[in-house]
């Protein structure tokens, strides 16, 4: 399985992610606490800007999303990221 390098440009820091769990998860894994409510998708609360990389994700999420934002819940990591988290 690939791992992946995820920046945080406002806390300055990085960590490595798998996509055996979701980005949301792998943050609270590593003490890294962001707002949540649904973790499917629906509601946005988990939305962030993201400034470098690419995700997908494996059904639309139903909360809105601008272009250069990611839902941490349910995207999948496709490339090391630099999220504004």
């Amino acid at each position: 399985m690939k791992i992946y390098q995820i920046t945080l440009t406002q806390s300055a820091q990085n960590i490595a992610h798998s996509n055996r769990t979701s980005l949301l998860e792998s943050l609270e894994n590593h003490g890294i606490h962001h707002e949540y409510q649904c973790r499917s998708g629906y509601c946005g609360s988990c939305r962030v800007k993201i400034k470098k990389g690419k995700v997908s994700y494996k059904e639309l999420p139903l909360a809105f999303i601008n272009p250069n934002e990611i839902l941490l819940c349910c995207c999948q990591v496709e490339s090391d990221l630099e999220l504004e988290l």
